[in-house]
């Protein structure tokens, strides 16, 4: 048998496995260094790195607390909208039958959403308040190009009832008023940047949610103002204000002890959920920047401040002429009787200019200003709500300078203050001279009613002694018993009151002749007052518009009203005695 020759060029020379191991030697060495490099040098960024693709980093919008009445009805609530986008260049349809198929969804007219598709090709906003079934009825359709986002939206449940009060969030959740804007942080929950993990299919993992986002507290802010007393006192507004053709009227009601308001109504008022369709001066609450001359409701306020002084008692007499000059200014009675002697009671029950000029110039003018000042008549008041202005006094030397200053400050003129600042001064003669802090906030409260935070009001500041307050509400019940605020009687109950029908100024100086301010405010039940409710109508029109005949009738009509909600007793049995004709 013939041995196989074999081939030297099928085995490796020693050369080429050396290269082949060298290939591989270096290879294994520059896989090792690439690791190192990876793993080792660059671990720290190419980590960070990853983490950056893997994390999602998003701002949660998180439901805003809710707002509820003294009795837990709600008056601002978070509810989850959508808001509609089209992108007409991915419409598969017409945008005629697209327009057709959404209109009855949104209550729309189909021509008018084919012109909207019309104005550009993409990113157009259609609706941004759709309810959840409209949403899904829209998706129903499988319809290309239309696009829902959701969102957040505060609803106002009341509508207009208490606008003034609660105020109202923009379209980009912007407090822009009431306590929306003062209690923001009490409202707002938490907004930390929420980070969450997702797979390799973008889905977030669950366990990687933070919990604040799943969980929510059940926190309420809980107002003092009711609701019941709020339509109570918008309809007797409404009704007299349509009566005397008023360019504006509004109600107050403040328990005198704590300062908390039960009522704050004004009219014309706006509905918060389409704040956008009003102007912006019918969103302003007038009744905290507005300044206004508050005439006669002021005289128990100055009566006050005479008695404190020192320089006149309950029982003197002033004699009342009818008409007086200080210098060359004549001064009268809007009725322009001469009533002759009278006491201060009497000087306030009949609402006596002349008589009211008599009695300040018992004080010297810089103790007068001094009270003025002391009663803190040009600042503000401090309440809980948002862009309060302060009252405005004459300056110093102004006022000590010319007598007709203090002549018409006795009656109410010369000088101004919200009505906000006339209830609290209001207040303190019916709670034993103290000023207190109105306010509307009582905290934030669980589903149970449990506290978890109030807020802490200033203490009350005593501005005149009991005997002093006494004595003025007893002045102000004879006005409602016998004089100008007898319209504001209810049988059964001791109310003080005090009429006003102010003058106007005129925006080139001096008053206007034709417009004026007429109110009344009253301090009920006298025997142990609870209640300060003061009413203001703004340009009644008509010669029987005063205090007594436009603001005292809306008073009394609050006034029952409380009397059946907060089944306030009798203070005495009613006059039922009968009268043979």
């Amino acid at each position: 048998m013939r041995p196989r020759r074999v081939d030297p060029a099928s085995h490796p020379s020693a050369a080429r496995m050396l290269l082949v191991w060298g290939v591989l030697t270096l290879g294994a060495i520059g896989l090792t260094a690439n690791l190192f490099r990876l793993q080792v040098l660059q671990a720290d960024v190419l980590s960070s790195r990853a983490q950056a693709q893997q994390t999602v980093r998003l701002q949660p919008i998180l439901p805003r607390r809710p707002i509820v009445d003294h009795q837990g009805t709600s008056l601002a609530v978070d509810r989850l909208v959508y808001m509609l986008y089209a992108h007409p260049k991915l419409f598969k349809k017409s945008k005629d039958e697209v327009a057709e198929a959404i209109a009855p969804i949104l209550n729309q007219s189909s021509v008018d959403l084919a012109n909207l598709f019309d104005e550009q090709d993409s990113g157009i906003e259609v609706n941004f308040g759709l309810s959840e079934d409209a949403a899904d009825r829209i998706r129903a359709l499988r319809l290309d190009g239309l696009e829902l986002l959701p969102r957040q939206q505060r609803f106002y449940p009341q509508q207009d009832l208490l606008a003034e009060v609660v105020g109202y969030v923009n379209l980009d959740r912007e407090a822009q008023a009431g306590v929306e804007y003062t209690q923001r942080a009490a409202l707002e929950r938490s907004n930390q940047v929420a980070r969450f993990l997702r797979g390799g299919k973008d889905l977030v993992k669950p366990g990687e949610i933070p919990s604040y986002v799943l969980k929510q507290d059940d926190l309420r802010l809980q107002l003092t103002v009711d609701r019941r007393l709020q339509q109570a006192a918008r309809t007797a507004l409404k009704q007299k204000m349509t009566e005397f053709g008023a360019k504006r009227g509004a109600v107050l009601v403040m328990e005198v002890q704590t300062g908390a308001l039960r009522v704050m109504a004004t009219e014309p008022s706006f509905d918060p959920n389409q704040y956008y369709t009003y102007q912006m001066d019918q969103l302003r609450n007038w009744l905290l920047t507005d300044p206004y001359e508050p005439g006669s409701t002021f005289k128990p306020i100055n009566v006050a401040i005479a008695l404190e002084a020192g320089t006149v008692r309950p029982n003197d007499s002033f004699y009342d002429e009818g008409r007086i000059y200080i210098g060359p200014w004549p001064i009268q009675n809007s009725d322009g009787a001469a009533r002759g002697s009278q006491t201060v009671g009497e000087i306030v029950a009949h609402s006596s200019n002349v008589g009211m000029v008599r009695i300040m110039q018992t004080l010297k003018p810089e103790i007068y200003y001094d009270w003025l000042a002391k009663i803190e008549l040009a600042q503000p008041t401090g309440i809980d709500l948002p862009f309060e202005t302060a009252g405005q006094v004459k300056k110093r030397d102004q006022f000590l300078g010319d007598p007709v200053e203090v002549a018409v400050t006795a009656f109410g003129q010369g000088f101004s203050l919200t009505p906000v600042q006339l209830l609290r001064l209001q207040g303190a003669i019916a709670n034993g001279g103290f000023l207190v802090t109105p306010h509307v906030v009582e905290g934030l409260f669980d589903s149970s009613g449990k506290p978890h935070w109030q807020p802490q009001y200033p203490p009350p500041k005593q501005v005149f002694s009991r005997e002093t307050a006494q004595a003025v509400l007893g002045m102000m019940e004879k006005a409602v018993e016998e004089g100008t605020g007898t319209p504001a009687q209810i049988p059964g109950y001791r109310i003080a009151g005090k009429t006003g029908t102010a003058q106007k100024a005129s925006a080139t100086g001096g008053y206007d002749n034709v417009a004026r301010i007429t109110s009344f405010v009253s301090l009920f039940p006298v025997e142990a007052p609870r209640y300060a409710v003061l009413v203001v109508i703004d340009e009644p029109q008509g010669d029987n518009a005063y205090g007594s005949t436009v603001a005292a009738p809306i008073a009394r009509d609050v006034m029952e009203a409380l009397i059946r909600i907060d089944l306030i007793s009798p203070s005495k049995a009613p006059d039922t005695t009968v009268v043979e004709q």
